[in-house]
């Protein structure tokens, strides 16, 4: 057997999620049927990350061990004509039996994107968050800044998160605007169960000028998901990008962003 990695982009707004479901289209079946079609044989696929429904991804990655000998083309072209026009392979690599597209990753990278206009967005409705109130970038960047490093992120964690522990190494969370969207760049060795959108939640609070740029850090501290803000809408959160130790070999090119995917903003 031979364990093969691929770095896959998907629209998953018409989508349950990332993991396969009885009763729901999901990216992970659909992957699964394609990939089975190429190797002929059932093929299982373990991903970096399960994003939820209507999460989008550009730089998603999986494995699967295979018996089938296929050039490289064929896990990239072949997949792909069998996939469905919303998700597609980018790249195929052979990191060897000691990869795990999980456990291997030392850090993942997500943008959230925002549409802060007085209208809501019609030919982005599936791509971005949105809320009518104007917000305050500089305010929302001064309340993440606290937020950096190793701590203990209850306050921001899904009711239902089974994690063992909250506490994650926050790598990078910038807060900017590029052309009418507001980016959230959040990066960390791991994720909770809706952190970065809880995240981007209370940060709108923030921006709207609801509360100080100091509010954070408190509900930080209080370690309680009631303190905190609502969950922002899945359609603004993509996957951008995995980053695993260089021994791998796997391509180092992270997609340029998020932003491009959003109509009349390329």
């Amino acid at each position: 057997m031979t364990r093969i990695a691929l770095g896959i982009e998907y629209d998953g707004a018409e989508y349950s999620g990332w993991q396969r479901q009885a009763h729901a289209r999901s990216v992970q079946a659909a992957l699964e049927g394609a990939i089975s079609a190429v190797a002929c044989h059932p093929v299982e696929v373990a991903a970096a990350g399960r994003t939820d429904a209507g999460v989008h991804a550009l730089g998603q990655v999986v494995h699967f061990d295979t018996a089938a000998k296929r050039p490289d083309r064929a896990w990239v072209r072949g997949v792909n004509s069998h996939l469905p026009a919303d998700i597609g392979v980018r790249w195929v690599a052979h990191p060897g039996a000691g990869f795990d597209a999980r456990r291997s990753g030392l850090a993942r990278r997500y943008q959230y994107l925002l549409q802060d206009t007085p209208l809501r967005p019609v030919l982005a409705r599936q791509r971005v968050g949105w809320t009518w109130q104007s917000m305050d970038v500089a305010a929302m960047a001064a309340a993440a800044a606290p937020l950096i490093g190793e701590h203990d992120f209850s306050s921001f964690r899904a009711a239902g998160c089974q994690a063992p522990h909250a506490v994650r190494r926050l790598l990078r969370l910038d807060v900017y605007r590029q052309g009418g969207v507001v980016v959230f760049d959040v990066e960390a060795n791991a994720f909770l169960h809706h952190m970065v959108r809880n995240l981007v939640g209370s940060l709108m609070q923030v921006g709207s000028g609801e509360r100080s740029s100091d509010w954070l850090a408190e509900v930080l501290a209080a370690r309680d998901r009631r303190r905190a803000g609502v969950t922002a809408p899945a359609a603004g959160l993509y996957l951008l990008g995995v980053r695993y130790p260089p021994g791998f070999g796997l391509p180092d090119r992270p997609p340029a962003g998020a932003f491009a995917c959003v109509p009349g903003q390329g």
